[in-house]
């Protein structure tokens, strides 16, 4: 009976992990055209590490935040991402306080990535 469940198991976990493996990528929710400015708020260490492709880092956590962003045109495109979709969030506020009428909360990098369709990419 045991060697029966697992070997049921086994074969659902392959079946479900092929299943997986063949499934097409989603398309993208988020549009970003040559005009939209995608922000990372997370640190300039978590930035270097891996960032969206063509990504601008400003951190939200940073004091200069708010005069940094306020360097942006207030009517641009903008998209923002973080970790894990807390900061984004919280920046996305702080940037619509600002005056910012086309702001993105993209969530985590991750959740970012699938939806704009950008590639994860490191600073050398």
């Amino acid at each position: 009976m045991k060697k029966t469940l697992a070997a049921l198991a086994l074969a659902l976990t392959a079946v479900f992990g092929l299943a997986a493996c063949s499934a097409p990528a989603a398309e993208p929710t988020i549009a970003v055209t040559a005009d939209t400015v995608v922000v990372d708020v997370r640190t300039s260490d978590e930035y270097n590490a891996g960032h969206l492709e063509g990504a601008v880092n400003i951190d939200v956590q940073a004091p200069d935040f708010d005069s940094l962003v306020s360097e942006l045109p207030a009517d641009g495109e903008y998209v923002v991402y973080c970790a894990s979709g807390n900061r984004s969030s919280a920046a996305v506020a702080r940037m619509e306080g600002l005056g910012f009428t086309n702001v993105t909360d993209a969530g985590g990098i991750s959740e970012a990535g699938g939806s704009t369709g950008l590639e994860t990419v490191t600073t050398p």
